[in-house]
């Protein structure tokens, strides 16, 4: 397994060792002693898994009392996976890291507590799992808006689909600052 630092340091990329032949692949998706030796989380509390169709995107999505830390990955198709810094006083601050997340390079992308994430469907349809480090609290869920002009995200997607509650979300300048994680040196 290869964990690479992405330009946000904490948001990693992990790929797998895929072990192919004519019969498919295999590769280990999670193992706890690997993940720990590489600093990543070992304790999740909750897997969720989406199926969406070509042009959705969901997001950008946090929690703030309950704040989770997500290992995404792509079971089926291709998506646009994002995470956003927002916590307040982080040098990168407003700044994203996306990554290509499919169903061949069967890349990990890890979010931590802190970031907003987001991710939008470029195939016809795509299933999406995530491990959670908390679980979910829809009376503490907050967003930020897609398009956020300030955040200046290069979406594949350009007229996506979206939930009204999505379409609806403030941009991050507007958020009040007690309604955004601090960051934690």
């Amino acid at each position: 397994m290869k964990v690479e630092k992405t330009a946000i340091e904490d948001v990693l990329l992990i790929t797998p060792i895929v072990h192919e032949d004519a019969r498919g692949y295999f590769f280990e998706s999670y193992r706890e002693e690997v993940y720990r030796t590489n600093g990543l989380p070992t304790h999740f509390v909750q897997d969720n898994q989406a199926a969406s169709t070509k042009g959705v995107l969901r997001g950008l999505h946090y929690q703030l009392h309950f704040p989770q830390g997500k290992l995404v990955q792509v079971v089926l198709g291709t998506v646009y996976d994002v995470a956003v810094d927002i916590r307040r006083g982080s040098p990168t601050f407003g700044q994203y890291v996306g990554s290509l997340l499919t169903d061949e390079n069967h890349h990990q992308f890890y979010i931590p507590e802190g970031f907003a994430h987001g991710y939008c469907v470029l195939s016809e349809r795509a299933v999406f799992q995530y491990k959670c480090t908390e679980t979910y609290h829809p009376e503490d869920e907050y967003g930020i808006r897609w398009d956020d002009p300030d955040i200046a995200i290069d979406w594949p997607v350009k007229v996506p689909l979206l939930s009204e509650r999505d379409a609806a979300l403030p941009v991050l300048h507007s958020v009040p600052p007690h309604h955004l994680p601090e960051f934690k040196a």
